[in-house]
């Protein structure tokens, strides 16, 4: 009796396992995968964090040329070809260029009504650095692009746009500084003062800073707030090297100061990864050190108070992304005595735990839109990332079981998710480990049937990519994922915080 009594326990554990994903997957959408493809390169590249696909459907990526970068060994891309912009909509792929010259261009965020705001190297070499000269660009929504200059040094980059053509970001002046104050703030190196901007009615302006002598914009919603990070003072700290930086505000010629939660360093976004977190309601969502400046955790700012978003009960947590419905997501240490980190999603006062993907330890969640889908992925557990959507708070499921068959690259990463459940991620190519920025569209049910139909008449396709193929993907990513490594790097290594040599997306 105990023998049949287990085998039965065991058959209907089994059916569970099998069936509940199936089920699961059911009640999800499916998508179809789109491979936004290269411009005659061998890849293209998913920039984040930023917002990549708007609410009509138009996307922006970055992808390969065959040219070779004339600046070799200081390339953007691990394969030093140049790439340009594209901007991808209803199946047309249109090569944004650069500045004058064989450059590089990269774009960063595009706006509900098409602008899109990026950067771009000129051609020249800045002579106080010896590194490729990068200019903040703005693309019009005919596709010409405009150079937005620098405050008088010779760097400017842009990492936000709205639809009144309002541009932020971060500009260099004349005055020396010290190179790795000024470096903190950019994504190449820099030797005088970076200094916050926006730009407007073809006019730069300095937005000034918190008190330190340097500042960065990050992001400019549709009211015309802008959010950023700023030193707030030219002392560096005993317990990171830096002066200490808080996050804020810029509205009406006003910069208000969003403090800290008791450390020296807050930024808007995830510690790894500041971003443009700031929704239309004026909602601020990043990550600050706390007393000590040896622990995180993630934060919401509204209406002039920083609330402390707490941990799923562990040391760490980094806000990464806030909707417009005011859902909150990124990524908490699940146990104080453990690093190990899960995606989360807050909302209305509660932390909710995503969990993982077995057999991977770690998952973050990176962006939420106003239905309360959320994106994310494990990082590397070995291999590639697996990316995963949560919705409504609901354990996640991955991202590459709800693709329709029929495409030949698995999902690697995901950096946005819109308001019609559109996605924009990144994925690999089995055969040679190519990586290729990906758009992911919820598909009709006419679209799965005939898509499943297909698959059933074909023979499968290979799933498996070259081990060698696979750590070289995960080599290859944005000025923005160089940025991030930076950044990593500088904090691990020059400061003296602990555990942050952790990677930003494992």
């Amino acid at each position: 009796m105990k023998s049949r009594t287990l085998t039965w326990i065991t058959a209907i554990t089994l059916f569970a396992a099998v069936a509940f994903p199936v089920q699961l997957a059911a009640q999800l959408p499916r998508y179809k995968l789109i491979d936004l493809g290269t411009l005659g390169g061998p890849n293209s590249y998913q920039d984040a964090p930023g917002q990549t696909v708007n609410n009509r459907g138009e996307a922006i990526t970055f992808a390969d040329t065959p040219i070779p970068d004339p600046f070799a060994p200081n390339c953007f891309q691990v394969d030093c070809l140049i790439s340009h912009a594209i901007k991808w909509h209803k199946g047309v792929r249109t090569d944004l260029g650069a500045l004058p010259g064989i450059n590089d261009s990269v774009p960063t965020w595009i706006t509900p009504n098409g602008l899109i705001a990026g950067l771009s190297e000129n051609g020249e070499i800045d002579p106080l650095t010896a590194f490729p000269e990068l200019r903040a660009v703005l693309w019009n929504k005919d596709g010409t692009i405009v150079d937005l200059g620098t405050l008088g040094g010779n760097s400017s980059q842009a990492f936000g746009v709205n639809s009144r053509g309002q541009a932020v970001g971060v500009a260099l002046n004349t005055v020396l500084e010290n190179p790795l104050f000024a470096s903190f703030m950019n994504i190449a190196p820099a030797a005088t003062q970076a200094r916050a901007f926006l730009w407007q009615d073809g006019s730069m302006q300095d937005l000034g800073t918190l008190g330190g002598s340097d500042a960065d914009a990050q992001g400019v919603n549709e009211r015309g707030q802008v959010v950023g990070f700023s030193f707030t003072d030219s002392s560096s700290n005993a317990t990171t090297g830096l002066p200490t930086v808080h996050p804020f505000v810029w509205e009406n010629g006003r910069m208000v100061d969003l403090h800290s939660l008791g450390g020296t360093l807050a930024f808007p976004g995830g510690f790894f990864a500041p971003a443009p977190t700031l929704n239309n309601r004026g909602q601020v969502v990043g990550t600050s050190t706390l007393k000590g400046d040896q622990t995180w955790h993630p934060f919401l700012w509204e209406r002039g108070v920083l609330k402390d978003l707490g941990t799923l009960g562990g040391n760490n947590g980094e806000a990464f992304f806030v909707s417009e419905s005011g859902d909150v997501v990124g990524r908490a240490d699940v146990s104080p005595f453990s690093t190990n980190h899960h995606a989360f999603r807050w909302k209305n006062g509660v932390m909710k735990d995503l969990g993982v993907l077995a057999p991977c330890l770690n998952s973050t969640a990176v962006g939420v839109n106003s239905q309360g889908q959320a994106v994310g992925d494990t990082g590397r557990c070995p291999g590639p990332g697996h990316p995963f959507l949560s919705e409504h708070g609901e354990p996640m499921v991955d991202l590459n079981t709800l693709v329709l068959p029929g495409s030949d690259l698995t999902l690697e990463s995901v950096a946005f998710i819109n308001d019609r459940g559109e996605i924009a991620g990144a994925g690999v190519l089995p055969t040679n480990g190519a990586t290729r920025a990906v758009l992911l569209v919820p598909a009709s049910k006419e679209e799965i049937e005939a898509a499943e139909a297909l698959a059933q008449a074909s023979p499968p396709r290979a799933t498996q990519v070259r081990r060698g193929a696979i750590e070289n993907s995960e080599r290859l990513g944005g000025p923005r994922s160089r940025m991030l490594d930076a950044w990593r790097a500088r904090l691990a290594q020059r400061y003296h915080i602990s555990g942050l040599a952790a990677s930003s997306r494992d």
